[in-house]
């Protein structure tokens, strides 16, 4: 399972883009997104996503 950036609450800060380490998030508009076919949840890489780990909103990076 990926994990999302809801839109609506994205900043648009891009902490999260530079500790994803399989490239998966990329800009759009002002706001970032997750490639699902990318995105392993930072399995084999770390103990939990960094992309939610490093958000300062909650309830950005979510589950999919």
């Amino acid at each position: 399972m990926a994990y999302k950036i809801v839109a609506s609450q994205c900043t648009g800060c891009g902490a999260c883009e530079f500790e994803c380490p399989n490239k998966a998030i990329s800009e759009k508009a002002g706001v970032f997104v997750i490639d699902p076919n990318k995105c392993t949840e930072c399995e084999g890489h770390f103990d939990s996503p960094q992309c939610a780990s490093v958000c300062p909103v909650d309830e950005t990076c979510v589950p999919a």
